[in-house]
């Protein structure tokens, strides 16, 4: 950030600060205009006017926060690969920012009013190419925000690429569903579950032994996560 970007943004804070804009609000604020400009290049007085006026603009759509000062709001939920980028993104614009997966693979999200953004993410399939990967979306300003099997979950403020419109004035209620599984998903894992039983049926009344169920079983788990992920990526291919 060059020296006269610094001043504008320093007259930005001080002007926001006399607004009574919340100090927590404040840094966000600025960090992600400061992202921003990064990105596009630009003037910080041609891209949003003078430091006073726009200080002003967004004092005024500062929403007053009804709790505690940064009391967060938790979430936790979960859907099938055919739907967590529909919903990431449905989700991010609601303010909700992914912290972690948690070791049974849901997104475990938070939101704070008064402060809360737009986010926006993006599903990569990592294996071996993780270090490809973040070398290439981490200077986008990409954050990885959890990992599942061989997928990876990347998250950023909509600041980065839609400016100030990524503030959100007000909050929608937190959603009542928790568990987002499609027909794809439910059907996937019923035949899973049914081979399943059948291989482990046969082994126990004898008419397989475990030399032949305990390789038809691994073949089995191995050539379904095999085609779930053909199957993801040809979506996500068709997606972008």
């Amino acid at each position: 950030m060059t020296t006269d970007h610094t001043g504008y943004f320093e007259e930005l804070a001080s002007a926001l600060r006399a607004a009574q804009v919340p100090e927590e609000r404040t840094a966000v604020t600025v960090a992600d205009l400061t992202a921003y400009l990064a990105e596009t290049g630009t003037a910080p007085e041609e891209e949003f006017g003078p430091a006073a006026a726009f200080a002003a603009q967004l004092g005024t759509a500062t929403p007053a926060v009804t709790g505690p000062p940064g009391e967060a709001e938790t979430w936790t939920w979960t859907a099938d690969v055919y739907n967590d980028r529909r919903l990431l993104a449905l989700h991010g614009d609601q303010g909700w920012e992914v912290e972690r997966l948690d070791a049974l693979g849901r997104f475990v999200c938070r939101r704070t009013p008064g402060t809360a953004l737009r986010w926006e993410y993006r599903r990569e399939i990592v294996g071996g190419r993780r270090e490809e990967v973040l070398g290439r979306l981490v200077p986008e300003g990409w954050e990885p925000c959890g990992e599942w099997f061989f997928y990876a979950y990347f998250k950023r403020p909509e600041a980065a690429s839609a400016g100030p419109a990524a503030t959100l004035d007000t909050l929608p209620t937190r959603p009542a569903r928790s568990w987002y599984i499609g027909v794809k998903g439910w059907a996937v894992s019923a035949g899973w579950l049914v081979a399943v039983v059948v291989i482990l049926v046969a082994y126990y009344s004898r008419h397989v032994d475990f030399a032949v169920a305990f390789p038809v079983l691994l073949a089995g788990t191995f050539g379904m996560t095999y085609w779930v992920r053909r199957t993801v990526a040809r979506s996500s291919d068709a997606a972008t």
